[in-house]
């Protein structure tokens, strides 16, 4: 099997998440590759593994768009187990939507010649559209199937399990397909020394708009369908309420919870 994982360079949640510029663009400074990311590649990972791994003819391609720091998480994507790297960087890029990006990155697919799956994860931990997925499926002409929670791959057809809030569904689809998975799909493997230093003789190939056959006006904020027109800091937390127990703390309470139509 020839699959393709989406990862993606995002801010780490650990830190305050910050705009910069007067395109309110997001500051990438403290970024790491998206834990939601993690969950597409050990799937991609788990259905390799499974069909004798790269002796068995099997390769996971890690691609992502963006800066050249971006590369972190292509780096990463190679320690965790992925067979090689696309990394698509080109200023122009600065600024791109999910539309914009859905275009970029279905080019760069296209680039790679024929796969059998295209695996994201539900979303980015920064922008949290999740519409990437769907677009690109769109772009591509492949059947898609969104928030898997299982996976299985069978001959020519794709099994994946979606789990709702009461009720779970099966869907299928023939190979080749593009499948979103969530955080409920699997349990993502960790880089390990081994891992590690293999990952420094695996080839990471770097390639520009043009190289894909894009125009600079089709991405960034001039191709892009939204822009951010404005943006604030968040407001500072006020202090909350303290109630002294003076033998009244219930009574307290509920006149609080009352007042703020809670109850």
């Amino acid at each position: 099997m020839n699959i393709v994982v989406l990862v993606k360079y995002v801010p780490d949640a650990q830190f305050d998440r910050q705009l910069s510029g007067a395109a309110h663009a997001l500051d990438r400074s403290e970024s790491i590759l998206s834990e939601l990311d993690e969950y597409a590649l050990e799937a991609a990972l788990a259905l390799t593994d499974a069909r004798g791994g790269v002796k068995g003819g099997n390769t996971v391609t890690a691609l992502t768009v963006g800066p050249a720091s971006a590369a972190v998480a292509v780096k990463k994507s190679l320690q965790i187990g992925a067979t090689q790297g696309l990394h698509v960087c080109d200023d122009a890029l600065a600024g791109s939507d999910a539309w914009a990006t859905s275009l970029v990155l279905a080019a760069a697919i296209k680039s790679l010649g024929p796969v059998d799956m295209v695996i994201t994860g539900m979303a980015s931990t920064d922008g949290e559209t999740s519409i990437v997925p769907a677009q690109l499926s769109a772009r591509l002409g492949l059947p898609q199937i969104t928030f898997a929670s299982a996976l299985e791959v069978d001959g020519n057809t794709v099994t994946a399990r979606r789990d709702g809030d009461e009720f779970s569904e099966e869907i299928q689809a023939t190979l080749p397909a593009l499948v979103s998975v969530t955080d409920q799909a699997n349990d993502p493997r960790y880089p390990n020394f081994k891992g590690i230093l293999a990952a420094k003789k695996k080839k990471v190939t770097t390639v520009s708009l043009t190289d894909l056959g894009i125009s600079a006006d089709a991405v960034g904020h001039a191709g892009s369908l939204t822009k951010v027109t404005a943006a604030a800091e968040r407001p500072a937390r006020t202090a909350g309420t303290i109630i002294t127990d003076a033998g009244d703390a219930g009574i307290q309470l509920v006149d609080f919870l009352a007042a703020a139509k809670l109850i």
